[in-house]
């Protein structure tokens, strides 16, 4: 159970500060949600209570892991398959999975390519989903502005 004023990751959204616990009746069922603020974009999403197990919402990590993700953007490629609805799948299944330390993974993976061979309309997107994600997380871990996580981001590729 969070509390008003937690720092949490929404899997596929990024990071956000919850701001109320509301009870809603949406489609005829009462159900209580987190009122959760995104940082970036002003975005408020409601989040279920029943569901937050599901769908994998979790506490904004410290400086020892926001560390280790600089060193997974500074770390080499990692194999992926040449097929690219596999490697699409893949890098889509480790977004979801809501796991900080995959989602630096795609983010490197897909700058590199990136870097080396171009990347598809798809997969560009999906680069800037995960950068997205990732760049809320530092913001609100590390309590600095929006363009100085994504510079730091930036950064671990030179």
């Amino acid at each position: 159970m969070f509390n008003i004023g937690d720092k949490v990751v929404y899997p596929m959204h990024g990071a956000g500060v919850i701001e109320a616990i509301e009870e809603k009746e949406i489609l005829g069922e009462k159900q209580k949600y987190y009122i959760m603020r995104m940082p970036i974009g002003d975005m408020k999403v409601m989040i279920p209570l029943n569901n937050i197990e599901d769908i994998g919402v979790r506490q904004v990590v410290g400086d020892e892991e926001i560390s280790e993700v600089f060193n997974i953007l500074r770390g080499e490629k990692s194999k992926m398959s040449s097929n690219w609805n596999r490697r699409y799948r893949a890098n889509m299944d480790k977004i979801r999975s809501g796991n900080i330390f995959q989602v630096a993974e795609v983010v490197r993976n897909l700058s590199l390519r990136d870097k080396e061979k171009g990347l598809s309309t798809g997969e560009r997107k999906m680069l800037e989903n995960a950068k997205h994600i990732l760049v809320s997380e530092i913001v609100l871990s590390k309590n600095i502005q929006e363009d100085e996580a994504l510079q730091m981001i930036e950064n671990a590729f030179i």
